[in-house]
């Protein structure tokens, strides 16, 4: 079977996704939260053409605004989004992450249209996802390089911002990823050990995240409870 490479038509031939969004991006709910899977790519291949990056960016405000009706709001109260590359790292290899204006953060180089931290802090994202670093990186509450803890002493209780986690430690021929010598202050937390991350959804106001270390015999590095005893605007 032939599949034309342009515009990601090969991934759209070759699998299936729910929604009916042409694969590269589509949301799910399951128990308490509303998860939402994007392609980050079409920020980075725009050689491809403009539309798919622009059905994505309106599919996304209409499946967002749905999720934060009331009712579906009450009934699925976190909403989680992940896509492959990140929009903040602290990373020492100067891929777009470690620059101020990474593409998904703000769109479009100089015109800054369909970026995607504005819309999601506006539209009160708990949690952010994402990988393509070879390694594990867990922020402070963030929004536009400022931290927004809930407090200085439970920085994840009832935080003014979402919360960025990098885990793409999974392993990779490419090896491992180095860090910055210097980390940011957004930067809670981070390991190069090769491991994986665990989430679960306790109920409405409970998130538990620890990240296990394949590198030390699966041992616990890393791990935070996300708690929120109200859902929606940040501001």
């Amino acid at each position: 079977m032939f599949f034309s490479v342009s515009n990601f038509s090969n991934y759209r031939a070759r699998f299936s996704m729910p929604g009916g969004t042409e694969n590269l991006f589509y949301s799910f709910n399951l128990g308490p939260v509303h998860f939402i899977g994007i392609s980050t790519e079409m920020y980075y291949f725009l050689n491809y053409g403009l539309k798919t990056l622009v059905f994505q960016y309106e599919w996304l405000v209409n499946d967002l605004q749905e999720a934060n009706r009331p009712e579906n709001r009450a009934r699925r109260p976190w909403i989680i989004v992940y896509g492959h590359r990140p929009m903040y790292c602290s990373n020492g290899n100067g891929d777009d992450c470690t620059h101020t204006e990474t593409l998904t953060r703000v769109g479009w180089p100089f015109f800054h249209m369909f970026g995607l931290e504005e819309l999601f802090y506006k539209q009160a994202v708990d949690v952010e996802i994402w990988a393509h670093e070879h390694s594990y990186e867990r922020s402070w509450p963030l929004y536009d390089y400022q931290i927004y803890n809930g407090s200085q002493a439970d920085p994840y209780r009832n935080p003014r911002a979402p919360i960025h986690l990098i885990t793409g430690s999974a392993g990779c021929k490419e090896g491992r990823e180095p860090f910055d010598k210097n980390r940011p202050d957004w930067s809670a937390f981070h390991s190069q050990d090769y491991g994986y991350t665990r989430m679960k959804a306790y109920n409405r106001t409970h998130l538990y995240f620890e990240q296990v270390s394949d590198d030390k015999n699966g041992a616990i590095i890393d791990s935070f409870w996300l708690v929120k005893d109200k859902h929606g605007s940040y501001v």
